[in-house]
């Protein structure tokens, strides 16, 4: 829709009574599709060699194409990455306790419990949303085993720091890197730090193979364990030597991948376009601040995250109402934390105590909507709603307490 002539003011707001901007519902991210044709051809050759699954050619290849891009020795595709991360814990034969942040998507606290290994929330650093080492450290006991740092949004965890404190406390150390395809930490891959390195390919990510996931790593023995893990233990027919689950990922999943990996850069350049054209329309707006990226390093931009501060003139559960209204489907990522949630926050009533800076962020954050299917002018909209909205807090508070009435 193009609203570039709207000449903009509070009554356009759709939570005042008008029509919402947008008819249709926007999404936080829409799938990164690549090239249609080449896709439907890589899947064509599939049906014809009705070979669908079970380490065909085409994961094969999507496997060594990653690996090479990633600077890894070893990339091994699983069927999504919750399969992933539990792999992966497996192998590196993680129990006791794992020290985790809360403020995640639930899989990496599930991927835990699920082994009926107990993960331990520390907090993270304000700044940065992602891991603190010294959060880290004083949750350490004598049955933590290991620690799992999330690259959030993309921007690294200490990684340096982490190491060193595995290291220590002799811990192992892997990576929930869902976010970080295609990113760097001090110009080498993520992907390739800790023991392992954990992916997920969902229809949502930067980097998608429709659904699907991916460990990596440089050992070669963790690497062996774990493809035998993927597929019940298998080595070669009828040879079950180790104990395993189904962990396949299927020869359309690797298509996809392979055709998404082929057009990456120009996922980049879009979502950077819309980064900067959010820190551009958002620039001097009080109260408000946007989530910044290293550009000296590559990113993939995938996350457009505002904190709405104290001293914004609304609070950030009013301004998710406000763009809801207009069809803008903003998301609270990730609130609440992990440790608010079912089975952890009956485990662990006292945790917030613990983790006051994972409440704050969660309390406050908000992610926008980019990606390939966003354009500046849509952008520009949104932020026309939020500045409208911010300038007139009282009008937009009594519609809101109307609407809750």
């Amino acid at each position: 829709m193009n609203t570039s002539k709207i000449a903009w003011s509070v009554d356009n707001l759709a939570i005042l009574g008008a029509p919402p901007v947008f008819v249709e519902p926007l999404h936080v991210g829409r799938p990164n599709i690549g090239n249609r044709e080449v896709l439907l051809r890589r899947i064509g050759d599939i049906i014809d060699r009705r070979w669908l699954s079970n380490n065909g050619p085409v994961v094969r290849e999507f496997e060594q194409r990653l690996a090479q891009f990633l600077g890894v020795k070893h990339c091994i595709a699983m069927c999504n990455g919750t399969i992933a991360l539990e792999i992966a814990i497996r192998a590196l034969e993680l129990h006791g306790e794992v020290i985790v942040p809360s403020y995640t998507f639930v899989a990496t606290a599930h991927a835990l419990q699920w082994q009926a290994i107990t993960p331990v929330f520390a907090d993270i650093d304000p700044a940065t949303h992602n891991l603190d080492p010294s959060a880290v450290e004083r949750m350490i006991t004598p049955r933590t085993t290991g620690i799992i740092g999330v690259h959030l949004w993309g921007r690294p965890a200490p990684i340096e720091t982490l190491q060193e404190l595995a290291k220590s406390h002799k811990l192992q150390l892997m990576f929930d890197a869902s976010h970080a395809f295609g990113c760097t930490y001090g110009g080498r891959s993520i992907g390739q730090f800790g023991r392992c390195e954990v992916f997920s390919f969902h229809a949502t990510k930067f980097f998608n193979t429709f659904e699907g996931g991916a460990v990596v790593t440089n050992d070669d023995e963790l690497a062996k364990k774990m493809r035998l893990m993927k597929n019940f233990g298998f080595s070669g027919y009828d040879n079950v030597i180790y104990s395993g689950t189904n962990g396949k990922m299927t020869e359309v999943c690797a298509a996809m991948g392979l055709t998404g990996l082929e057009s990456l850069d120009e996922f980049v350049v879009v979502n950077k376009r819309n980064y900067h054209a959010y820190r551009d329309a958002l620039q001097g707006m009080p109260g408000l601040s946007l989530i910044r990226y290293n550009e000296s390093e590559r990113c993939n931009y995938q996350y457009i995250i505002i904190e709405v501060g104290v001293d914004f003139s609304l609070t950030r559960d009013e301004l998710i109402q406000v763009l809801h209204a207009e069809n803008i489907l903003a998301r609270k990522y990730f609130w609440p934390g992990c440790h608010d949630m079912y089975p952890y926050r009956a485990y662990y009533p006292h945790a917030s105590m613990l983790l006051p800076n994972t409440n704050a962020i969660a309390a406050h954050g908000i992610v926008l909507p980019t990606g390939t299917a966003v354009e500046p002018e849509t952008i520009k909209t949104i932020v026309r709603i939020i500045r409208s909205a911010a300038a007139n807090p009282g009008r937009v508070r009594l519609a809101i307490q109307s609407i809750a009435k």
